[in-house]
């Protein structure tokens, strides 16, 4: 059985094959296809049931670098935690990173993957200037923005569908260290955020904030919390070094251990915990990637795994939707501890099927509790499309088809470029 990172769902697949060179024939089969980086997707959109998963972790290679111009080319299966360790001592540094740099560039490219910067810098694929995409009768096209702009806008967010990415071609931006200057500021509202914000975005180009589900601030409401503003530093610290923690959960508890008791205890904690209204510096790796300082941590929710809903709202529905939504988040009594609300400005992805849009995403994880979660995200999913929003499919193991299908209104003509022989478990919940 394989899953994804939350592990649900939990699916069986024909066969599972890895790609060990470039240009390797597809297998002619009569079940369908679909690359596999590394699985950091949540749900089943790098899951192929009953189909054959083509593991890419073995297309791994550097293939060009300009050290002037920054520019380089590489094999989808190098990961970014690969590409920074090159990169950085070269003065450079991928412009856009997830919330985890154990992914793929194929995978960072199908997902069209957003960070803290979005407002700044837009999404992943506004910063690839090439592809190479191999479907399964052979062909192999060479996609690029100007030249061929319609599978370019297909490829990019289009959740590996198109074909198999074998290359990317990825333009750094220059940075002369792998420190930050970062600082935090605790609000007690969400009125607070969005005045916080709005100046904040102006001036730092990495920008988010951590957000209590489950306790009010002083005026009653749901939505305190922290904000934090980074950007890459010019100069390190007299005191340079770091070293990365090596932690680990070692296995599964017998039941999960975010439950309410630990999630309000956790909150309580974390909102008062030091924060830094003066920039200072940090290393970029915990401040971009906090979570990937300990390993499997997916595990902390048990056997059962979790859920993560992640949501963006247009603009004019933003600020009422998003006091909306995390109000029946407390309502429940489910709460999040990984809750996490950024602006994307104005700016929207390059592809068909890309999430990010003008507007505020919020991203939630819950533990799998049947029933009781479901009937929340049924909550849930009414605010976000009532107010015209859309789910992250990268995020997803849930959506009602309705609600894709709203929130992507391309999806009719992305399906044209979809190669015939490769699906996903995702594409099959949400347009058959």
């Amino acid at each position: 059985m394989t899953t994804s990172w939350n592990r649900i769902p939990r699916v069986a697949h024909a066969a599972e094959l890895s790609l060990t060179r470039r240009g390797q024939p597809l297998p002619e089969i009569a079940h369908p296809l679909l690359a596999h980086g590394l699985g950091r997707s949540y749900g089943d959109v790098c899951l192929n049931p009953g189909g054959t998963l083509l593991h890419t972790r073995d297309l791994d290679r550097f293939i060009a670098f300009d050290p002037d111009t920054g520019r380089i080319t590489a094999e989808a299966g190098l990961t970014l935690d690969d590409l920074l360790r090159f990169a950085l001592p070269r003065g450079w540094f991928v412009p856009v990173v997830p919330g985890t740099r154990f992914v793929t560039l194929g995978g960072a490219v199908a997902n069209d993957v957003h960070g803290k910067n979005h407002h700044h810098a837009g999404s992943f694929g506004e910063h690839v200037r090439a592809l190479t995409l191999r479907r399964s009768d052979g062909e192999c096209l060479e996609v690029t923005p100007d030249g061929t702009p319609d599978w370019f806008a297909a490829t990019v967010g289009g959740l590996g569908l198109t074909g198999l990415i074998e290359t990317v071609t990825l333009q750094l931006v220059p940075v002369r260290t792998p420190w930050m200057r970062a600082w935090s500021q605790r609000f007690e509202s969400l009125e607070e955020f969005w005045a916080l914000d709005a100046r904040a975005e102006r001036e730092w180009p990495y920008t988010v904030a951590w957000i209590d589900c489950l306790n009010p601030g002083p005026r009653g409401e749901i939505g305190r919390g922290i904000y934090s503003g980074a950007r890459h530093a010019t100069t390190a610290p007299a005191r340079s070094r770091y070293r990365e923690p090596h932690r680990a959960i070692p296995l599964d508890p017998p039941v999960s251990l975010v439950n309410r008791v630990t999630l309000r205890l956790f909150n309580q904690l974390y909102y008062r915990q030091s924060v830094h209204p003066t920039a200072r510096a940090v290393h970029h790796l915990p401040w971009l990637f906090p979570l990937d300082a300990v390993r499997h941590w997916n595990r902390i929710y048990g056997y059962k795994g979790f859920y993560q809903y992640q949501c963006v709202l247009p603009p004019h529905a933003q600020k009422d939707g998003m006091q909306a939504l995390l109000d029946a988040v407390a309502a429940s009594g489910q709460g999040s501890f990984l809750a996490v609300l950024k602006r994307f400005g104005d700016r929207a992805g390059p592809g068909m099927l890309s999430f990010p849009r003008p507007g505020a995403t919020l991203a939630l994880d819950f533990p799998e509790r049947g029933n009781e979660t479901e009937h929340l995200f049924r909550r849930l999913d009414r605010i976000v499309q009532e107010t015209g929003g859309a789910l992250y499919p990268a995020k997803d193991a849930r959506m009602p088809p309705e609600l894709f299908r709203s929130g992507f209104p391309r999806w009719e003509e992305f399906a044209s470029f979809v190669d015939p022989e490769f699906s996903s478990g995702f594409w099959r919940r949400v347009t058959l």
